[in-house]
């Protein structure tokens, strides 16, 4: 009976730390994917002088979409951005460049 009964406090404090952890990992894969992202769009830049609102040039250039993130950019001229979020998460991540900083909200 004891037994149980601490098989059973570790499990109330188990999975909901679990849960957190869990979508800490999905949050992280959203981030990620921003940056990655916003890599890409460097080195299109190198090549074009421009930066690309076309996610598929992106993928040219070494973007390779995680799993459940969704990520959509605008880039034109000088400036790009890149927003994404993984739909699992309970952030969306955004990222201005060049040289910007990933915020979230």
């Amino acid at each position: 009976m004891i037994v149980i009964a601490i098989i059973g406090i570790l499990a109330a404090v188990a999975v909901p730390q679990f849960n957190a952890y869990r979508l800490k990992g999905y949050n992280i894969g959203g981030k990620s994917d921003a940056k990655n992202a916003a890599i890409a769009q460097e080195a299109y830049y190198v090549d074009y002088n421009t930066y690309t609102s076309d996610f598929n040039n992106l993928k040219t250039y070494g973007y390779r979409q995680t799993q459940a993130v969704t990520v959509s950019v605008n880039g034109a001229g000088n400036n790009y951005t890149v927003v994404s979020y993984h739909g699992s998460g309970d952030k969306t991540y955004t990222l201005v460049g060049p040289e910007g900083n990933i915020t979230s909200n």
